[in-house]
């Protein structure tokens, strides 16, 4: 019975905290008790089993003579009430104690409770002659040849303990690692396992895990013992080095041989499996370790913590922090900036605004990441208001800040449209001594103008960045550059975009984007030219494809070749854009038919994923991700599709529908007046949802009948 309950799984913590994680086995629900008596096993002297008896048939029980339990279920109906299924109290919500029927045969552990003790070399002192070869050493170059030269000068009556104690001085791996093999060559004394121990060390700091590997190799070959000390400081080298199949190589040898792992060796396994994403692996060594009386430290707790946050699991996050109440385990700061990154991941922000709670009560000082991991978190969720309140607690309890925390959070009011509360926020980085403005902080603001259509303002820091000597970056140019375009100011956009050249910024694909879109919302031949002259540094081939499109005699094989190489040297994320802007051109030049050609070809090579959805009930045309122009155009597009079905009399649904969105940012374009503009001017039957802003509907007879009183031509190209 003792093999067959070792065999059985092991359930974890808080099951019913954790019923809905996937990650997790389902909650084992409690079970009534049976009406029939249980079987009692007893472990005193076993009897010799008797003799097998030939089966008797039963006899059918007489129901003038019924049975004692028959006799008692009235009774047990009143006095033992059966919780139903559904409720509480039938789910099993702590995990039940394992009971072993056999008690001198305990659950095997799988670690060392006691953690390997280290040596206490380090405190003797070294005799003077000794120092001073030693300062020699590490002051020598980490050159084979300076190295020798110095090892020649080593005192003559060199022991163990002055060798243990040289060894575990050295600062470089290389000096090490020599120093070690000068003292093994000349074979004064045998080498003991620590000062394997300790030249290992050194070499972890230098992530040299192969001549740690050799050495290892070597003790086995020279019957050298590997201690707890050994095998920790293989796998912590590995998983240094990103070897993690390595560490795991290196952990299971170190069972074969039959040493029992410590805590330190234990939780370093345990982030090895984490960083490999081997998360029921992970939680079944947790829940192994934890079975056999082995309490975590804060250590384990955070490995276990990154792995649920990096993933988002937040009943993952729920377990760590329910685990380490019930171990009676205080998180430290270092642990909550993990668990609070997590729940950015994972979408919580009330929850996480609790955890930071709980920590300041707890008597933990925040620090610059702790702020910046909840700033993000607010940010993600638009919680504007929480985070600016965050920001004048900051101030007013004298919380550390850095760059990252005041960029962050000036970051998150350019994402939310908070100008007034960026304005404050600057000049306060302004008016600090160890924060002031950098880079990243001028293109937050350049971006917070940008987006409010400032260009006095913007065109203002510019200028204040020149004087001051601070560089533009690639995002503070195209912010800048797409506030100077759409406010028409093309010399200043031309001024702008030649200074950051030559300040050495190297265009990338969306700042040729910007420039792009630009030239979609010029109105004047000369202005074009402008724009397209700043393009053609960046990206020549798009330049000449765009002035190919605008050509004459161009069949629409040779459009879709060049199409396909200009978007194929494009970055992934700049492509569809891309395409938008070249529709948007070629709308604004009154070439429709080439607009529709360049949305069949972003449609064909996968651009526009979703563009067109269909049900039976409903079919739905989704221009979210689309520009204005091109909006327009798949409207078109979709209108003469469903002309030419009309007229094949093929069955429709009830329902049409057109999404354009509303956009969460304050100062969004209106995609949804614009495409609400152009249905009017179709006169098409779409009216705006009454139930779900940025939806246009339209039923299926509306529709119909509009479609056959129209002129296919007017519809679409």
């Amino acid at each position: 019975m003792a093999a067959a309950a070792a065999a059985l799984p092991t359930i974890p913590h808080h099951s019913s905290d954790l019923r809905r994680s996937k990650l997790y086995p389902r909650p084992i629900p409690f079970r009534p008790p049976s009406r029939k008596l249980p079987s009692i096993s007893c472990n005193a002297a076993a009897k010799p089993p008797p003799a097998k008896q030939p089966a008797v048939p039963r006899r059918k029980k007489s129901p003038r003579n019924p049975s004692l339990s028959e006799q008692l279920e009235p009774i047990s109906r009143t006095s033992l009430p059966i919780a139903p299924r559904d409720s509480e109290d039938y789910v099993l919500k702590s995990k039940p104690q394992s009971t072993w029927v056999n008690p001198s045969r305990p659950k095997r552990s799988v670690l060392n409770p006691n953690r390997h003790k280290r040596s206490g070399h380090a405190v003797n002192p070294l005799p003077k002659e000794f120092r001073v070869f030693a300062r020699k050493l590490n002051e020598c170059e980490a050159s084979e040849s300076a190295i020798s030269a110095v090892l020649g000068e080593i005192p003559a009556e060199v022991g163990r303990d002055e060798t243990l104690l040289l060894l575990n001085g050295l600062r470089s791996w290389q000096k090490a690692h020599m120093f070690f093999s000068y003292v093994k060559a000349r074979g004064l004394f045998p080498m003991e396992t620590i000062f394997y121990n300790v030249v290992m060390k050194s070499l972890r700091f230098g992530r040299q895990f192969e001549i740690i590997e050799e050495l290892a190799f070597e003790m086995i070959r020279n019957g050298v013992e590997l201690d707890n000390i050994t095998y920790s400081t293989i796998i912590t080298s590995a998983k240094r080095c990103f070897l993690f199949d390595k560490a795991i190589e290196w952990f299971e040898r170190m069972y074969k041989t039959g040493l029992m792992p410590d805590e330190v060796t234990y939780s370093a396994v345990l982030d090895v499996y984490a960083r490999l994403g081997k998360v029921e692996e992970v939680l079944s060594l947790y829940e192994r370790g934890r079975s056999t009386g082995w309490k975590p430290d804060i250590i384990t707790f955070s490995v276990l913590g990154r792995m649920f946050g990096e993933a988002g699991d937040y009943d993952g996050i729920r377990y760590v922090l329910q685990e380490m109440r019930s171990l009676g385990v205080q998180p430290n700061v270092i642990l909550y900036n993990t668990l609070l990154e997590g729940m950015g991941k994972a979408g919580k922000p009330g929850l996480a605004r609790s955890l930071f709670e709980e920590m300041v009560e707890s008597g933990l000082t925040p620090n610059e990441r702790t702020l910046t991991a909840l700033l993000k978190v607010y940010g993600k969720a638009r919680w504007g208001r929480d985070a600016l309140e965050l920001w004048e607690r900051m101030k007013s309890n004298g919380w550390t800040t850095d760059f990252i925390l005041f960029n962050t959070l000036l970051n998150m009011c350019a994402d939310l449209g908070l100008v007034e509360e960026a304005e404050k926020l600057f000049e306060d980085m302004k008016g600090s001594e160890s924060c002031r403005p950098d880079s990243w902080s001028y293109t937050a603001m350049l971006n917070i103008y940008g987006s409010d259509g400032n260009d006095e303002k913007a065109l203002w820091l510019f200028e204040e960045m020149s004087r001051l000597g601070i560089e533009l970056n690639v995002m503070g140019c195209t912010c800048l550059i797409q506030c100077l375009g759409k406010a028409n100011r093309i010399d200043d956009l031309v001024r702008v975009f030649n200074a950051a050249v030559e300040g050495g910024v190297r265009p990338d694909d969306r700042l040729c984007g910007c420039l792009l879109s630009v030239v979609s919302l010029c109105e004047k031949s000369e202005d074009v030219d402008k724009v397209l002259a700043c393009l053609e540094q960046a990206n020549p081939k798009l330049v000449a494809f765009v002035r190919f499109l605008l050509g004459e005699d161009v069949s629409f094989e040779q459009v879709k070749e060049e199409f396909k190489t200009v978007i194929g040297n494009a970055a992934v994320e700049a492509r569809r854009p891309f395409c938008n802007c070249l529709i948007d051109i070629c709308r604004n030049r009154n070439a429709l038919e080439r607009a529709h050609e360049l949305l069949y070809l972003g449609t064909l090579y996968g651009l526009y994923p979703g563009l067109h959805n269909k049900t039976a009930e409903e079919w739905n045309l989704d221009v979210r991700s689309l520009s204005i122009g091109a909006a327009q155009t798949a409207l078109e597009e979709w209108m003469g599709t469903l002309s030419r079905i009309v007229k094949r009399d093929e069955v429709l649904p009830e329902l049409f529908s057109a999404q354009t969105g509303t956009g969460t940012h304050k100062f969004s374009q209106g995609l949804a007046s614009a495409f609400a503009s152009h249905v009017s001017q179709l006169a098409a039957p779409f009216r705006p949802s009454e139930e779900r802003a940025g939806l246009f509907v339209a039923t299926r007879e509306d529709l119909i009948l509009w479609l056959r009183t129209q002129n296919p031509s007017a519809i679409a190209v």
